[in-house]
């Protein structure tokens, strides 16, 4: 994991009003892949506003139906387009690290997460069914993704 933090590059990670801060490199606990796990930090008052991750690896599973990155924002920093451009930000790292495309799942109801990946520049390619064999049911995810390429 070593040779993944020496891709990163603070100085990327900070956009105004937003910054973003490495809490944990590890491997994700479901999709075991190498995962960056950032807070996303205000830069004007240091309040964390919201977290996002960017799993480095590539399985059929991540692009077809968890998707490299995963985010959310807390409820009262919605709207501000902490989402957006958090994945903005990411973008150079994981085009360093051979992450091209990326490949972002939400679900199809989630209008404010199709609209942060529009913003960040995502295309919306599809809807997939997720097999019910798939773990990422358990964590109470719904048996749709959409999928968009970044």
């Amino acid at each position: 994991m070593t040779n993944l933090l020496a891709a990163l590059r603070p100085e990327e990670l900070s956009d105004g009003d937003l910054r973003l801060v490495l809490s944990e490199m590890a491997d994700h606990l479901y999709h075991k892949v190498p995962t960056f796990f950032f807070r996303m930090v205000s830069s004007l008052t240091g309040v964390d506003v919201g977290q996002i991750n960017l799993r480095v690896g590539s399985t059929p599973h991540l692009e077809r139906y968890a998707g490299h990155i995963g985010y959310s924002v807390g409820e009262p920093f919605r709207g501000r387009h902490y989402a957006a451009r958090s994945l903005k930000l990411l973008l150079p790292l994981a085009r360093r690290l051979g992450l091209d495309p990326l490949w972002i799942t939400c679900d199809p109801e989630n209008a404010a997460s199709r609209r942060s990946l529009e913003l960040a520049g995502a295309e919306f390619v599809e809807i997939v069914e997720v097999p019910a064999d798939c773990g990422i049911l358990k964590y109470g995810n719904r048996p749709r993704k959409c999928r968009y390429r970044l």
